[in-house]
């Protein structure tokens, strides 16, 4: 290729790249994808809202309760 050649390609992939980056961004960027939304939340406070007396009483099961199904004697499980 001759030195006008090699000019001539990269001025043709410069404006080539310009357009193609004008052109997608009319396409593709609309004014509703610029605009975001988050949630609401709330703030913390000091306030501490005791639990539902209906699940957390004195008549509840106690689910951190040792629960043993049988007795086991054996010390030596695997005795060798």
């Amino acid at each position: 290729m001759k030195q006008k050649d090699i000019a001539l390609v990269a001025v043709i992939g410069f404006i080539s790249l310009v357009a193609s980056l004008l052109l997608s961004n009319l396409l593709f960027n609309t004014a509703g994808d610029k605009q975001l939304q988050s949630a609401v939340v709330a703030p913390i406070t000091t306030e501490f809202v005791d639990p539902d007396k209906k699940y957390f009483n004195e008549q509840s099961t106690n689910p951190t309760q040792t629960i043993q199904i049988n007795e086991n004697n054996n010390n030596q499980p695997f005795n060798q």
